[in-house]
């Protein structure tokens, strides 16, 4: 009966792999909730730039030409923050001239007709694209 107990095998190693996987599945919770965050990052982004948007025209539409030095001012800062395609750069590339004479100087005159006309085409396209 001695000699059967000698046949006793030493205990074998089971390889443990519990660590990688654990490992693993942080891993892939992190890349998850890293592109749940961006994809809400973004999101969040596109509609505050939409808000902005509107925001710029509404300030647009809201100048008073009484004072023409200070709307030729707010006029040209919010236009060139709306020209993002080319047609809106267009219209601003033909209106910035206009524009341009009631700025840096002290006394200025009303603005004419084809300043207000070339001004409202451009509300209008910026208003239509939007």
């Amino acid at each position: 009966m001695n000699e059967e107990l000698r046949d006793i095998k030493p205990l074998l190693d089971i390889p443990d792999n519990t660590q990688m996987i654990f490992y693993g599945l942080i891993t892939l919770a992190a890349v998850i909730a890293a592109s749940i965050l961006f994809f809400a990052v973004k999101r969040l982004l596109e509609y505050r730039r939409a808000n902005l948007t509107r925001h710029y025209l509404a300030k647009l539409k809201e100048i008073d030409w009484s004072d023409p030095k200070a709307s030729a001012y707010t006029a040209t800062h919010y236009a060139r923050l709306l020209a993002t395609d080319t047609r809106r750069k267009e219209l601003l590339d033909q209106l910035l001239p206009l524009l341009e004479r009631y700025k840096y100087k002290k006394e200025v005159e009303a603005v004419d007709q084809d300043t207000l006309d070339r001004f409202s085409l451009f509300v209008q396209v910026a208003d239509g694209s939007i």
